[in-house]
């Protein structure tokens, strides 16, 4: 389940997800970035907190439909801040930078522990 953590008039989303997440899920995420495009924000800065996920109670499915999503709409994703307790996130979001250089100036991906969690609401704010 995910729910926005902090509504901003601006262009950034702040969501967390809770337990596990599914096609509805993936349909709310992608509605509420859809939402800030539609206000005329040529990006979207986003936090996910991911804490409180179980890999367990989530379809692979949502999971796969999601990063292909992100993928065709990569260049409307301005920064990114994942917020978890997790060294393979932290190990993972580097990688993601190296990988995806060329492909969107302004955008940056950041891991933030979830102790830093005001930091990451100022990375994306």
């Amino acid at each position: 389940m995910i729910e926005q953590l902090e509504t901003f008039e601006g262009n950034t989303l702040a969501i967390q997800v809770i337990d596990g997440f599914d096609e509805t899920d993936e349909k709310l995420s992608q509605k509420l970035f859809q939402e800030k495009l539609d206000k005329g924000f040529d990006q979207v800065n986003v936090l996910v907190k991911l804490d409180e996920l179980k890999i367990s109670n989530s379809s692979v499915k949502a999971f796969m439909e999601d990063t292909i999503w992100v993928l065709r709409n990569y260049k409307k994703l301005g920064h990114l801040a994942i917020v978890a307790h997790s060294k393979v996130l932290k190990a993972l979001v580097p990688i993601d930078n190296l990988f995806f250089e060329r492909a969107s100036k302004g955008r940056l991906e950041k891991y933030f522990d979830i102790s830093q969690m005001e930091e990451a609401m100022e990375f994306v704010s």
